[in-house]
């Protein structure tokens, strides 16, 4: 999809920023908080609740690269007003559903528009719409959408405290509805009138942006690389961020362990925001670096330090810190290495290979946690982090002293 040659407008960061806080609230962080109510009614043990969603965090990442291929070709704007109408019908078919069977099928479409409407087409919304300034952009976006858990699992809760689960089902349903689909098709006007706007810049600057100038071997080997590095990665972030709570409770931290977790928040959004003020500079790749240094620093220092609560709260930031770099390496680091063109593909195949692991690590990290020990557990996840790392700094000597794809941000 073509694009004119200037930055992407404020009001579409802003515009992506309400509609991924939107949709991260309303498809994912919403769930933990209805879960005991869904599965009380359905007569189900709650971690089979649990293990539905697993299920449909997997079953839509294998959609991603099919969401950013339709991104590429048609607009992703266009793409994401799609997802939102399914989202807004998988919310009601959720609230609707008479049995297990007819909910778990509206789960797993609530996760396939998740692909269309989450971060990984956002990104290719902002590339789309602007030229230039998209790291930047990118790591805005990041930043707003940092606030879905703050906002929708105080709200999830107060809305569940007057209202049954189904209830909120049907007002998340028309929020995406009234808010996210409103602004995708907003989006989606204004690429296509940037695009006609400017035809020969665009075509221009997309044949300039053909990633780092390695071979198609080379290139093959890095997009691999790459793969396995948000795998990894996303498995160490999956995995602590699901358990963290009962994990730190049962290290001896008792309710502290409650008040430990909330700095993983700030810390998230900390590293989002001195990254846009101070990392324009900083090539993504090594960005890369320190979001799986951080993510698994936190882990070993978890487990050297338990029970210590100051030893446990400054692995928390670390882990935070990690957590916030890598939502913004998702999208900078196969536009920095691939360029723009079929950004939305490649930036999907990244998207699916994050969400897999996502989708199998808690199940993983429970399961060693119950059959052996959380020291054993949080080995297992050191091991895999130092694995995402090897494969990042596969990449950076890869493209060491090539030019980058995008312009600065």
């Amino acid at each position: 999809m073509p694009h004119s040659d200037s930055k992407a407008p404020p009001a579409v960061i802003w515009g992506l920023g309400l509609t991924q806080v939107v949709g991260y609230g309303t498809l994912f962080y919403s769930f933990p908080i209805l879960a005991p109510a869904i599965a009380a009614e359905f007569a189900v043990p709650e971690h089979l609740a649990f293990a539905a969603l697993s299920a449909a965090l997997f079953f839509g990442s294998l959609f991603a690269p099919l969401a950013g291929r339709l991104a590429d070709r048609h607009g992703a704007g266009r793409v994401m007003s799609a997802g939102s109408a399914i989202a807004a019908l998988a919310l009601v078919a959720c609230a609707l559903a008479p049995g297990r069977a007819s909910f778990v099928i509206a789960l797993l479409a609530m996760e396939f528009a998740a692909c269309f409407v989450l971060y990984s087409t956002a990104f290719v919304a902002i590339v789309q719409t602007g030229t230039v300034g998209a790291q930047r952009s990118i790591t805005l976006l990041t930043l707003i959408a940092g606030f879905a858990s703050t906002l929708f699992w105080p709200l999830t809760s107060a809305l569940h405290a007057t209202l049954t689960w189904r209830e909120v089902y049907l007002v998340f349903a028309g929020m995406n509805l009234m808010l996210c689909l409103p602004v995708h098709g907003w989006i989606a006007r204004l690429a296509k009138r940037r695009a006609l706007a400017a035809p020969a810049a665009v075509a221009a600057t997309v044949a300039a942006a053909d990633g780092i100038g390695l071979a198609p071997i080379r290139l093959r080997a890095v997009f691999l690389l790459m793969l396995a590095g948000f795998a990894f990665a996303g498995f160490v972030q999956a995995a602590i961020l699901l358990h963290m709570v009962p994990l730190l409770t049962g290290m001896g931290l008792g309710t502290a362990g409650v008040l430990v977790s909330t700095f993983f928040g700030p810390a998230q959004v900390a590293s989002r925001l001195i990254n846009m003020v101070f990392g324009g500079r900083l090539r993504q790749s090594w960005l890369a670096i320190l979001a799986g240094l951080f993510l698994t620093s936190g882990v070993v220092l978890l487990a050297l330090v338990a029970p210590s609560v100051p030893g446990i709260a400054a692995a928390v930031i670390l882990f935070g810190l990690g957590s916030g770099l890598f939502s913004i390496v998702g999208g900078t680091l196969p536009l920095e290495v691939f360029g723009r063109a079929a950004y939305g593909a490649h930036v999907g195949w990244m998207s699916a290979a994050r969400q897999v692991s996502t989708a199998i690590a808690p199940f993983a990290f429970a399961l060693v946690m119950a059959r052996a020990s959380s020291m054993t557990a949080l080995a297992m996840v050191a091991v895999v982090g130092a694995a995402a790392v090897a494969g990042y700094c596969a990449v950076a000597l890869m493209a060491r002293g090539s030019r980058p794809a995008a312009p600065p941000a």
